[in-house]
């Protein structure tokens, strides 16, 4: 079973979360709710392993079928609902860039299985209520 262990390492909310393979990710709460920067928010780490997810699930579909990524670019955003505690992602919006030769049609089908199908992340998120939108561009190589 996956164990992650926290501890609190700078100013009152500044925390580092470690996994059992020592893979660590700081974090913290905003400035405004009196932490310093110290590190990502915990809803961001959410968009962060939705992004990690997706793209593992994308570029494992396309090299099965033998297309060059060579390269491989995520934005991902969000809207929260607006006064409401606690206050869940209400939408995300990830832009999906693949560069290689690429056929689109395959990059956009890899896309939908993973956020549709495969990407654990995203079937969390949506069984929440979050509406997960998506764009894919295919770029020639750089």
């Amino acid at each position: 079973m996956p164990t992650i262990q926290l501890s609190r390492v700078h100013g009152d909310f500044g925390f580092v979360a470690t996994d059992q393979n020592g893979h660590s990710i700081k974090m913290d709460s905003s400035p405004e709710s009196g932490g310093e920067n110290f590190g990502v928010r915990p809803m961001q780490t959410l968009l962060m392993g939705l992004a990690g997810c997706s793209a593992i699930d994308v570029i494992s579909i396309l090299k099965k079928q033998r297309q060059e990524v060579v390269d491989y670019k995520m934005t991902v955003s969000g809207e929260r609902e607006a006064g409401k505690e606690p206050s869940l992602w209400q939408s995300i919006s990830v832009e999906f860039h693949l560069y290689g030769d690429i056929d689109a049609d395959k990059a956009s089908r890899a896309v939908d299985l993973s956020v549709n199908k495969y990407c654990s992340v995203a079937a969390t998120l949506m069984g929440s209520g979050t509406e997960i939108k998506t764009q894919t561009f295919v770029h020639p190589a750089k």
